[in-house]
């Protein structure tokens, strides 16, 4: 969902850094900037990001028109970059810590924040009618713990670790799969994809996981190029926060 948002702003003309943490658990990692943590760098549908060590490095990036991702799970980094707009993307269903006082304009994606409140704005991420609406006052729709449906799929569709320990993926993203087919291992323990589709989404292979984690997406659309290109929902919500934030500086 970050990447989706940075994307879109970056291609506005916005200078966008992103903070991560030093172990990103995105499985969506063909179409998120949060791999350049890992390999130095990441392109998604051509815009570049670059891991950088400090913030002293991000304006440098900039001036190429590259992401900085920094390694920064406290957010420390706002306090030197002073930035203009702050979007919280963790999706934790719940408010880590932002506050409105965090930027002139603070945006909160999904359930845990309070337009108003704690944050300026939230954005509506759940699938559906309303996904992408611009919330002035009140909260999102809360967290059922059912994902959104696609293709008839909800539950169905996501992945889980079958027990803690070490991650070993036997797919890839990409790979069309049938109902019943291994996607992974566990320590032994199987991970098998409850329906057909293609994989979309897939942790890194040798990450420590827990017993539930989500490691894993099947998109039953099957589309293969999908898995390589921003989702319909990233790009909607992203078109919001873009709205949200040429409302916000062109009224003053």
């Amino acid at each position: 969902m970050a990447s989706g948002v940075g994307h879109r702003l970056v291609r506005s003309h916005f200078k966008v850094f992103m903070t991560e943490l030093a172990e990103p658990l995105c499985i969506r990692r063909e179409v998120s900037f949060s791999e350049a943590i890992y390999d130095g760098e990441a392109t998604v549908e051509g815009i570049v990001a670059k891991h950088v060590a400090s913030a002293d490095q991000v304006y440098m990036l900039w001036e190429k028109g590259t992401i900085p991702v920094l390694t920064d799970p406290e957010g420390t980094s706002k306090n030197i970059m002073k930035p203009h707009v702050i979007v919280d993307a963790i999706l934790a269903k719940r408010n880590t810590g932002t506050a409105k006082t965090d930027a002139p304009l603070v945006i909160g994606l999904g359930p845990g924040f309070w337009a108003g409140r704690d944050v300026d704005v939230v954005i509506e991420t759940n699938r559906g009618h309303d996904l992408g609406r611009i919330i002035d006052d009140g909260p999102a729709s809360p967290d059922t713990g059912i994902p959104g449906q696609i293709a008839g799929a909800s539950a169905q569709r996501v992945l889980r670790s079958p027990r803690d320990g070490i991650f070993r993926p036997l797919k890839k993203i990409g790979d069309k799969v049938e109902s019943g087919d291994l996607v992974a291992m566990v320590e032994g323990e199987p991970m098998a994809t409850a329906i057909s589709g293609v994989i979309r989404g897939l942790l890194r292979e040798g990450m420590m996981v827990h017993e539930g984690l989500k490691a894993g997406d099947v998109d039953p659309r099957g589309v293969r190029e999908s898995c390589f290109t921003i989702s319909d929902k990233a790009r909607a919500v992203g078109g919001s926060i873009l709205e949200v934030i040429l409302v916000h500086f062109n009224c003053e």
